[in-house]
């Protein structure tokens, strides 16, 4: 059965190759829109290639000091292989994704001269490269590892530091294995990190700069070739929201199927629970291909239209996974049924923080629309009644977590005996976390065509189109908004489900090592590293808020310099320097990205050798906790803030260039880099350093302070 994986991850591969083909055949419209699609082209290359030239030294360090651990027995030769190769495929997934998007933004302009429909099928088709990618790549990687290391360790059984042939029973080989994959999973984690870091900080530099300057200062359009600092918004888009999410989905899919692989042993499960998560991503590849075809809806659709469009390719994938689950579950473990109604729960969680998601921050409910109300009153309005939404909506996914830990839990768990219980509870925990990521391929679709479309509608402004043609893109572009937000929510929500099922994977490590843990919160080891781990996700946020604070001060100074000095520049008769800001954005992001990154590999480490292996379940439960809430609030915050914005250039309260239109644009600014840049980075932090934690587990125990 486990053919499917790599069989299904080629099918992925070579749909998304097809719908490459289907965007390019479409025309890229007349030789100004290309011209503006080349300049957006040439910025986001040039940006990816810097920042992966930057990333590369970073790696080949850590690869350095994983291969001398590896050498002195504290892990398999494998580990700095692994580690290397999901750094790389995480890589290749953003990189694909951005450069399919900045191909397919100036078509889904062009074919949005032709219908509303056209351009959602190009910017979706674009999504779906995105998503299907993602998938492929991620099953290829991981069952092409499982099936090389299940080899190795049955027929050699050779560890190279000590030159000695060894025996391993099933239990211990699939321990190896799957503790060599997790480091795959840490490669990737680390390269979404510096990706969603470096491109979040990029995007919402420009992006706010571009703001603060061209729309409340000058009072011209968002996207108007006056302004400077135009192309650099615009590649941001591609290198923040398609580059920086496709890396960070992508961790947030194999880290779900290695941290419940890694359980199932321990669960009793044995090879057949590694099986089941494999199988079930490879159920969920030919499900999101099938939902893609049920994505159309018809000319001059509101939103809820468009929403219902999407919403029904996905709701098609997740029937189908849920459907074929029960059968590869039912097969395989006959006798725990209840890890399939585990599965079931994962599902429904994701599909009601989806809907949470969406009522928070659509401009079709209540919050948002509180919002633009506020505005009305000023801008410190907007900022407290933005807050006050994002706050007050991490109440349900918060709610659906816990109730989906719980339930995955007792239904993974019933039956099974009492030494195995409770990591038989953990395991179903972690299948819950790859059921609600099995539809990857078509929720990451909906999420990814977002950035196309935003894009679509800079490049219709920029070249002059039609009212309706940017009338027709800023439709695509406000329920991308919504779904962004739906995608981040998805990514938040599996993290936390992941990262718990990773602590328990650190815990079982730890035993495997010879050493029981005293987790208790009356430890003061635990309490400790609980205090410091609440307090990392925070630490952590305002890190990236102040980097792109100072890097949009240097574009606000930038593009004010510009209309001041370049003669001519606001009547339209001479361009902008756009180069100036794309590099301004680019060396502030390369620089800034360091730091923040480091401290998802520094403290797990420096934790626990100076307070013991006990403090780490306390820092990472601390960071569980607080990062998953934080996250939400911020990326809820951001994208209601948005929407809310969006609602009133639709004409609510004035409409453009009114004084609450005014006010929401400086809510929307703060919101950039909550929803785009700190938001989405908090999930990779939580799961990062619990991974971390487990690979350098034996060498922390070794040289801890507290013994």
């Amino acid at each position: 059965m486990l053919i499917l994986a790599p069989i299904s991850s080629i099918i992925a591969l070579l749909f998304a190759g097809y719908l490459v083909y289907r965007i390019m055949k479409f025309s890229p419209g007349d030789e100004n829109m290309v011209k503006i699609q080349r300049a957006i082209q040439e910025g986001a290359s040039s940006y990816i290639k810097r920042q992966y030239s930057v990333i590369a030294i970073f790696f080949a360090a850590i690869f350095v000091l994983l291969l001398f651990l590896s050498k002195k027995g504290y892990l398999p030769i494998f580990v700095p292989f692994a580690f290397l190769t999901g750094g790389f495929f995480s890589a290749l997934a953003g990189f694909i994704g951005m450069k399919v998007a900045t191909e397919a933004n100036v078509r889904t302009t062009n074919a949005a001269r032709v219908s509303l429909n056209k351009g959602l099928g190009v910017a979706f088709s674009s999504g779906s490269v995105m998503g299907l990618t993602v998938v492929g790549l991620g099953l290829l990687d991981l069952s092409a590892w499982y099936y090389f290391l299940e080899y190795w360790y049955t027929h050699t059984h050779i560890l190279w530091f000590t030159h000695t042939d060894i025996i391993l029973d099933v239990g211990r080989r699939i321990q190896q294995i799957t503790a060599t994959m997790l480091t795959f999973e840490m490669g990737a984690s680390l390269m979404a990190l510096f990706a969603r870091v470096g491109g979040g900080i990029y995007t919402k530099a420009a992006d706010v700069g571009a703001d603060l300057v061209g729309k409340v200062e000058a009072g011209i359009p968002e996207d108007d070739l006056r302004n400077p600092a135009v192309i650099a918004d615009n590649v941001g888009d591609n290198v923040g929201d398609v580059a920086g999410m496709g890396a960070d989905l992508y961790e947030s899919y194999v880290g779900s199927i290695v941290a419940t692989m890694v359980l199932a042993v321990a669960g009793g499960f044995g090879l057949k629970g590694v099986m089941i998560p494999l199988l079930m991503a490879s159920v969920g590849v030919i499900a999101s291909i099938a939902g893609t075809f049920f994505v159309k809806t018809k000319e001059k659709a509101e939103q809820g239209e468009l929403l219902s469009a999407l919403r029904r390719g996905i709701f098609v994938s997740a029937i189908l996974v849920a459907a074929a689950s029960f059968f590869i579950i039912k097969t395989l473990l006959p006798g725990n049924i209840g890890v399939y109604w585990a599965v079931i729960v994962g599902l429904l969680a994701g599909l009601i923080i989806g809907f949470s998601t969406e009522f928070f921050t659509s401009a079709k409910y209540a919050p948002t629309r509180s919002i633009a109300d506020s505005s009305l009153s000023g801008g410190a309005p907007v900022m407290i009644s933005g807050i006050s939404v994002g706050m007050f909506s991490t109440a349900i996914p918060v709610l659906t977590i816990g109730a989906a830990i719980l339930a995955s839990y007792f239904l993974a768990s019933a039956g099974c005996a009492e030494a195995v219980k409770f990591n038989a509870g953990l395991y179903g925990v972690g299948i819950a976390a790859v059921g609600m990521l099995s539809t990857l391929g078509i929720t990451l679709a909906t999420d990814a065509y977002g950035p196309v479309a935003d894009n679509a509608g800079g490049i219709a402004e920029m070249s002059h189109q039609a009212p309706i043609v940017r009338e027709r893109t800023d439709a695509l572009d406000s329920l991308g908004n919504t779904t962004a937000a739906t995608g981040k929510g998805f990514a938040i929500g599996s993290a936390a489900l992941t990262a718990l099922a990773l602590i328990a994977a650190f815990k079982d490590e730890i035993h495997h090592l010879g050493t029981e843990l005293s987790v208790s919160l009356l430890n003061p080891y635990v309490l400790v590293g609980l205090f410091i781990g609440a307090m990392l996700p925070f630490f952590f946020a305002s890190l990236t808020m102040k980097a792109v604070s100072r890097a949009a001060q240097s574009i606000v100074t930038e593009v004010r310099r510009q209309f001041r000095e370049i003669k001519g520049l606001m009547e339209g008769r001479t361009s902008p320097d756009y180069a100036s800001c794309v590099t301004i954005c680019t060396k502030a992001a390369q620089k800034e990205m360091i730091v923040p990154s480091l401290i998802a590999i520094a403290s797990p480490i420096v934790v626990g050798l100076l307070l013991g292996p006990e403090s780490i379940i306390g820092l990472l439960s601390g960071a569980l906790a607080s990062g998953f809430v934080l996250a939400i609030f911020m990326a809820n915050s951001g994208g209601a803030w948005d929407n809310a914005k969006k609602y009133v250039e639709r004409g609510a309260h004035g409409g453009k260039n009114s004084p609450a239109h005014k006010a929401l644009v400086m809510g929307d600014t703060v919101g950039d880099p909550f929803k785009d840049t700190s938001g989405p980075s908090l999930n990779i932090l939580i799961k990062l350093m619990s991974m971390v934690s487990v690979v350098f587990a034996s060498f922390i125990l070794a040289h801890s302070l507290i013994k």
